[in-house]
């Protein structure tokens, strides 16, 4: 492979030459440093913990709900989500609403939710999803959720876990 400039075309055809893009902040390129690769002047090598940004566990509760269904397709349908999206802790269905509850990996509540508002759109076509919209979204905090059941507020822990009918 030739290496040309940014953007630059390679002598003697049309396309675009492949060009690097640098990782993010939040990339740890430790390995690299080590190797003694990477190394720019300038850029500070080592960072705290405190700067990297972390990712957290967040409890999302996602409710949808829609025109009425047959049950054996709307379990059938939330098995294969759980299938497919193996964090799902409990779902619970009607043959009109359903609710999935589960927890999701992100580095804030913006990133959380984002991921939680594209779940049913993303597998309504590789799980056979009935056609229903979301009304409903909820994304706590793994401190939150715990104080919550603690106190005796909230939603019971999702203790069967699984696929059941409200």
């Amino acid at each position: 492979m030739r290496r040309a400039r940014p953007g630059a075309a390679p002598r003697g055809t049309t396309e675009r030459a492949l060009t690097s893009v640098g990782a993010g902040a939040d990339f740890d390129d430790a390995e690299r440093r080590e190797a003694g690769e990477g190394r720019q002047p300038g850029r500070e090598q080592e960072r705290s913990t405190t700067e990297r940004q972390v990712s957290k566990l967040w409890h999302i509760t996602l409710s949808v709900s829609g025109r009425e269904a047959p049950l054996t397709e709307v379990r059938r349908a939330l098995e294969q989500l759980a299938h497919d999206h193996p964090f799902l802790l409990t779902s619970r269905y009607a043959n009109d609403h359903a609710e999935i509850r589960y927890w999701e990996e992100a580095r804030d509540l913006h990133d959380a939710a984002a991921v939680a508002l594209r779940l049913w759109g993303e597998h309504r076509q590789s799980a056979q999803l009935p056609p229903w919209e979301i009304v409903g979204l909820e994304v706590i905090d793994r401190e939150t959720y715990h104080q919550r059941i603690a106190e005796g507020y909230g939603p019971p822990p999702a203790a069967p876990v699984g696929v059941h009918p409200y």
